[in-house]
């Protein structure tokens, strides 16, 4: 069992240092603080929808970006125009164009002259928008210049990446009829998909709740059992449950922040193809040892199985292993390998998801906070990082760290894998919505020791901690998803809004009722509260 919970230990070590605890829609709207704003110059930069027809025949689709200046895009597909789209000559549009426009859209290269003078020369001379191609793959952002007091652009702007602007002059020199839609769709105010991850991360912390403390109140039992007998082999040794758990002290809640930053830029600095691979191979070996974990567990509960849980054969390395364990591993083992292979196909994201909650649930188990100095220690800590590396590293490194990291924007993957994720079902868009392991795991420390110090204590569902440290938790991330929508999608830190609803209820309920003493003191998870008889569970 040794192995097994040290595979735990270091996988946890590497994901919650890199959990990227923010909960990310994806940003369609991108506001720019920096970039000069006037009259006529003003619009936000928004993502934009360019499917192209060629001969009356739908072929593709482009995404681009608007212009700080020009009208307002359509948002719905189904009021804006399609329009037929025409080649500038001479290409940069700095002149006026040869060729003549009757409402055409206006193919033109970047340089040579600003944006806002190519867009004036485009509608003199007839264009009904023009579409600006890039000299890279990636998108820049149209402004004003700084000369130009007041821009009165009567036609929408829109630039594409260079390869998109490749192959529209590729149709177009086909001699074919090429037409293009231009409409920037919003996001729903809110998606399913944020329903179902509220409801993952929330019975995620549930079940390892109650593990946890089913566990703590079985390994007390036999404890004050020993304690009752006088057995001589006890001999003042802690008795624990089956592979062991591990309390966080002091020390390690607050080296938390700069292990997890140091961490986090490494992440930063060294995003690549290679290193996400690595990642996966780590995410895939935790995702195995807790899934097993978890299904050994389970079975276990069912009489057909207790023979094959109890009954053990030597494995080099790893010691005795139980015959169930040994028939579920190669089941796992076989389930991670199939995600890590076809983790690119468009339903992997299930895969990901039941490794994730599966680990999750294993790590709560057996990492534990004794008391609640420790817990609030840790999530303080837990709530400046994640604060400062969402919206404060902005100011050190011209990007949300927290945020890049999240998106393996450098990688050319999707992200990271130690995150919970489900398809935005409802947006035009499309996209994840995410929650990082870190915004379950951290608050879920002190969750599931609230229901431990219930269990152990023998308080009612009323009467103890747990529901309402529960409840806390739903609120508090239900508020980030709304901060999440107010913000266009815009990364939040979870942690920012988590951490004063969980924590602070915890806090001001022990205070309220006199036992914050208690809680902030007392050992976990094997010595119950004085003056209590403990059951075993029926």
């Amino acid at each position: 069992m040794g192995f097994k919970r040290g595979v735990i230990l270091c996988c946890f070590c590497v994901f919650l240092v890199s959990c990227c605890c923010l909960v990310n829609g994806g940003d369609i709207v991108h506001h720019d603080d920096v970039a000069p704003k006037r009259p006529g110059c003003n619009n936000n930069f928004v993502l934009v929808k360019v499917p192209t027809w060629v001969n009356g025949e739908e072929v593709t689709q482009f995404v681009g970006i608007g212009a700080r200046f020009g009208p307002t895009l359509e948002s719905k597909e189904k009021r804006a125009n399609q329009t037929r789209l025409a080649f500038a000559d001479p290409p940069d549009c700095c002149s006026t164009p040869r060729n003549k426009l009757t409402g055409e859209a206006i193919l033109v290269h970047r340089g040579n002259c600003s944006f806002t003078t190519k867009a004036k020369v485009a509608e003199a001379a007839g264009a009904s928008a023009i579409i600006i191609v890039n000299n890279q793959t990636e998108l820049f952002k149209m402004v004003c210049g700084p000369d130009k007091s007041d821009v009165d652009i009567g036609i929408p702007a829109v630039m594409l990446p260079q390869d998109a602007g490749t192959t529209l002059i590729e149709f177009l020199g086909n001699s074919s009829a090429v037409s293009v839609q231009l409409y920037s769709p919003k996001r729903p105010a809110v998606d399913v998909a944020e329903v179902f991850l509220w409801l993952m991360a929330v019975i995620t912390i549930l079940c390892a709740s109650y593990w946890s403390a089913w566990s703590a109140r079985e390994a007390a039992i036999e404890q004050d059992k020993f304690l009752k007998d006088g057995t001589d082999d006890y001999g003042g040794k802690e008795v624990t449950h089956s592979g062991g758990v591990l309390d966080i002290n002091m020390i390690s809640a607050l080296l938390f922040v700069v292990v997890a930053s140091c961490f986090l830029i490494m992440l930063y600095k060294l995003m690549s193809f290679w290193f996400i691979e690595i990642l996966v191979v780590l995410f895939c070996i935790g995702g195995v040892e807790g899934l097993q974990t978890c299904l050994v567990t389970l079975l276990s509960c069912f009489r057909w199985f207790e023979h094959a849980q109890e009954s053990f054969v030597k494995v080099p390395l790893l010691g005795p292993v139980s015959y169930l364990t040994l028939a579920i591993s190669p089941f796992c083992l076989a389930f991670a390998v199939m995600w890590a292979v076809f983790r690119r196909v468009s339903i992997a994201w299930i895969g990901q998801d039941i490794l994730g909650m599966a680990l999750i649930i294993t790590v709560l188990q057996i990492i534990r906070v004794p008391n609640l100095k420790v817990g609030t220690v840790l999530l303080t800590c837990a709530f400046f990082y994640d604060i400062f590396w969402v919206f404060v590293s902005k100011w050190l490194f011209h990007k949300s760290v927290m945020i890049e990291v999240a998106r393996g924007d450098k990688s050319g993957e999707e992200g990271i894998p130690m995150l919970l994720k489900i398809p935005r079902m409802f947006d035009p868009w499309g996209g994840y919505s995410i929650i990082g392991f870190g915004d379950i795991i951290l608050p879920g420390l002190v969750v599931a020791f609230s229901l431990r110090y219930d269990w152990l204590c023998n308080k009612s569902l009323r009467a103890g901690y747990f529901l309402w440290t529960m409840t806390a938790y739903g609120l508090g991330l239900f508020v980030t998803y709304v901060a999440l929508n107010l913000m266009d999608g815009r990364g939040q830190p979870a942690l920012l809004y988590m951490v004063p609803f969980t924590l602070g209820t915890f806090l001001m309920l022990g205070a309220k009722r006199g036992e914050l003493k208690h809680l902030w003191t007392r050992g976990e998870p094997y010595r119950p509260c004085p003056h209590i008889q403990l059951q075993p569970a029926e």
